[in-house]
């Protein structure tokens, strides 16, 4: 007798194709994918996974078996939030929704038979549209609009770390030493279940409050720019001033579609922080949340008032015209500037390298 296509008695489960996000796939449009039959367990022990999905320089691991990835709706590698890219704590946490999975041995089995019996079903595990309209405006303005492939980078090599690595350019791991922070210890059931999720804390840190400092009046009073980011292409000069024109007299407004980015110059101080007081974290143009923050001065100023603060004290700094400047042998100043312009300039004898 043939055994029963029911993944709870024959241990493992048979997908074709894995369920990953956009990041996760990677740029590049040839994706070669392995399956390795009864390659490796799941990480949340449901039930057995045997996928991995190899790139070009990147060998990625599928985490979880597609039953733990349905009933949290996340990425079988990441373990991001399908829908808005966020960990699962953060979303969770804005849409208040309660951890139902067992974590014990005996319901396990159990639970995870009545999962697949409503995903054939078609029944939805998490119902966006049922949830609070707040926490799900909140997930928009945090959710990353783009895929972030620089998360795709490969591992930093353990031996450059011990200071063994022998392969030098040709190693397909990074040579960098890795920084010691709370991210760096990081737990695949703690960002399964939401909880104890360094990179969620660090979110909902900045949501909480944390993030307010940009939105703190700067000490020097002559600031009176605001720093617009999300800015897409649609979004016009024009659309900005009709935005921010209301809060007072504007000076300029300096739009860099290259760099999603905007500056709005106001003329004076009060009119600024009333513009960044009422449209922090409320800035909504053309269907696009924008973020604003206080812009920051660059340093500028003539060379010999740069030259004064970088000089140490006490040392004067030779101008170019008290400088004399050797010329070869056999020529005058007066006409001979460069190695070009001089009597080898058809001649093989002198050679100019730009390096």
């Amino acid at each position: 007798m043939a055994t029963k296509a029911d993944p709870n008695k024959q241990g493992w489960e048979e997908a074709e194709f894995p369920i990953l996000c956009e990041t996760c796939l990677g740029d590049n449009p040839y994706v070669r994918m392995a399956r390795l039959w009864e390659g490796m367990q799941s990480k949340m022990d449901i039930i057995g996974s045997q996928s991995n999905l190899p790139s070009a320089k990147v060998v990625f691991f599928i985490e979880i078996c597609q039953t733990c990835a349905k009933l949290k709706n996340v990425c079988q590698t990441c373990l991001l939030d399908l829908q808005y890219n966020l960990p699962v704590q953060v979303r969770d946490t804005a849409l208040n929704i309660t951890n139902e999975a067992p974590r014990s041995e005996i319901n396990r089995e159990y639970f995870a038979q009545n999962i697949e019996g409503k995903i054939a079903a078609g029944d939805s595990l998490i119902n966006y549209g049922k949830t609070d309209s707040a926490g799900r405006e909140m997930l928009k303005k945090l959710a990353r609009t783009e895929p972030y492939y620089k998360r795709n980078r490969p591992h930093i090599c353990s031996f450059f770390v011990k200071g063994t690595c022998t392969r030098g350019d040709e190693c397909p791991y990074r040579h960098e030493i890795p920084e010691e922070n709370e991210l760096s210890h990081q737990n695949i059931k703690d960002r399964y279940y939401g909880t104890n999720d360094p990179v969620a804390k660090k979110i909902l840190n900045r949501v909480k409050g944390g993030g307010n400092s940009n939105i703190t009046p700067p000490e020097d009073k002559s600031i009176t720019s605001l720093f617009i980011t999300g800015v897409e292409e649609d979004i016009t000069e024009t659309d900005l001033r009709g935005h921010f024109y209301a809060f007072g007299e504007i000076k300029s407004v300096v739009v860099v579609h290259k760099s999603k980015c905007a500056f709005v110059n106001y003329a004076t101080r009060s009119s600024a922080e009333q513009a960044i007081d009422k449209s922090h974290n409320n800035l909504n143009i053309k269907g696009h949340a924008l973020k604003v923050a206080w812009g920051r001065p660059r340093p500028t100023g003539p060379k010999t008032e740069v030259q004064a603060v970088t000089a140490p004290q006490g040392l004067v700094l030779p101008s170019l015209e008290s400088m004399e400047i050797p010329v070869p042998p056999g020529e005058t100043p007066d006409g001979f500037l460069y190695p070009s312009q001089g009597k080898y300039l058809n001649n093989d004898k002198y050679y100019l390298c730009i390096r």
